[in-house]
């Protein structure tokens, strides 16, 4: 008999079927039992009164591999509508050992639980609302992907070994490489930049490692970046293809997974039809209107700011997601773009989403002279340094202007959910603590 997966069950009502999975759940209420057995699909409600059935699962614990044959009866109080009775029962994998955690009830995601959590996410993450997180973070990846391949985008993959740091500064993981220095990718930062010379528009979806000294709800060691750029971009538009791309996946994630979002309680973001922008200087002062305070580093953010802010746009300017523009170009990277209308600005601008920043949306400085000066002044190197030689071959022989944007998968997935924390949005995380399972 073929397998029947739990959410094809309704559908074969009056008719005997075979599930195969794990068991979820047991309810033994004297003369009825009711087992709830997992696969792929979800759960199936089985009713087991044969008392010689009901005993091959004696001292069966939760995550028992089973095979289950009966007959499919309509009941909308088992899950997806109708469960299964007069089960003959296979047990194929037994498990004797007790689960460490109970994955059949809420896993508490309090910040003091958190090491518990993930100490267990072997086995936490076979209930049922752990893994509505991590379905709904592969929609999100994969209506990214839909976006840009519906703006002509080229899927790439980029080294991760790399001779200098991408971002420059002391965040970054060496390692012995044949008795050279290496360094893990920061970003895929100088490829993408050397593929708009090759393909115009580019994106991946790949790991990105940053030794970062911070036990935050926000960094880790290493996560997902959706890297994209594109040439024959102007800033504007730059801001624009970022605003959209958050509208598509949106979306597309509440469009796929309405139930599981209603089960973490998160309600679809608030994003208008075009791009909201505001300078820096604005939410300074803005910020320090309303919170009778005073901001004493004016070059940046601060969490508080980028909270506040947010919560102000959704109430005010009718968005939840919000651009930040006219950075100081004091702070910048060396290979942004400075305002050719006030060399004292950056064209830069942060995508802040519900409270957090998001994404970098910079324009890239494309001139070649430009980018060596920049490149000494900002961080001293020399062009023919082997991290940074072949990267200028491409503004040598010609790149047109563009920009890019890297996007934190987990980052995003957290805000869309309503997560507290950008570590329960990741199957394993990695920081300065942890470094297992």
């Amino acid at each position: 008999m073929e397998r029947t997966l739990a959410r094809d069950l309704k559908a074969h009502v009056g008719e005997s079927v075979i599930i195969r999975g794990w068991i979820h759940k047991k309810r033994l209420l004297g003369g009825l039992n009711f087992i709830s057995v997992r696969d792929r699909s979800g759960l199936t409600q089985a009713l087991i009164e044969d008392k010689n059935q009901i005993e091959k699962l004696r001292g069966m614990q939760i995550g028992t591999v089973v095979a289950f044959t009966g007959n499919v009866v309509a009941d909308d109080r088992a899950p997806g509508g109708a469960e299964l009775h007069d089960v003959k029962v296979t047990v194929d994998i037994p498990v004797v050992d007790e689960s460490p955690i109970e994955i059949d009830k809420p896993l508490s995601h309090k910040s003091d639980n958190l090491d518990t959590l993930f100490d267990n996410r072997v086995i936490g993450l076979r209930n049922i609302d752990e893994t509505a997180i991590f379905r709904i973070q592969a929609t999100v990846l994969e209506s990214a992907r839909e976006y840009f391949r519906s703006n002509d985008f080229t899927e790439m993959n980029t080294p991760k070994l790399l001779a200098e740091a991408t971002e420059g500064g002391a965040e970054t993981f060496t390692l012995d490489y044949f008795g050279k220095t290496a360094t893990l990718a920061q970003s895929a930062q100088f490829y993408k930049q050397m593929m708009v010379g090759v393909f115009e528009r580019v994106f991946e979806t790949n790991p990105t490692y940053r030794a970062e000294l911070s036990a935050t709800t926000r960094h880790m060691s290493e996560f997902i970046t959706i890297d994209a750029e594109m040439g024959f971009v102007s800033f504007d538009e730059l801001r624009e293809f970022a605003h959209q791309l958050l509208r598509y996946v949106v979306d597309h994630v509440w469009e796929k997974h309405e139930v599981e979002l209603k089960r973490w309680n998160a309600i679809k973001p608030v994003l208008p039809d075009r791009a909201v922008s505001i300078t820096l200087k604005e939410v300074h002062d803005l910020f320090e209107k309303h919170n009778k305070t005073v901001v004493e580093d004016k070059r940046d953010l601060t969490p508080a700011e980028e909270k506040w802010i947010c919560d102000y746009a959704k109430k005010n300017l009718g968005t939840e997601a919000i651009f930040v523009t006219e950075w100081p170009s004091s702070e910048m990277k060396f290979y942004h773009k400075k305002m050719s209308s006030n060399p004292d600005l950056a064209e830069r601008s942060d995508f802040l989403f519900r409270g957090v920043e998001i994404m970098t949306c910079p324009m890239r400085e494309h001139r070649y002279n430009v980018l060596v000066e920049q490149l000494r002044d900002k961080i001293g190197a020399s062009p023919d340094d082997p991290g940074f030689k072949y990267y200028l071959q491409a503004f040598q022989y010609g790149l047109p202007p563009h920009g890019g944007f890297g996007l934190g998968l987990e980052r995003l997935t957290q805000r869309v959910i309503g997560l507290n924390n950008v570590k329960e949005a990741t199957l394993f995380p990695r920081d300065i603590n942890r470094l297992t399972p």
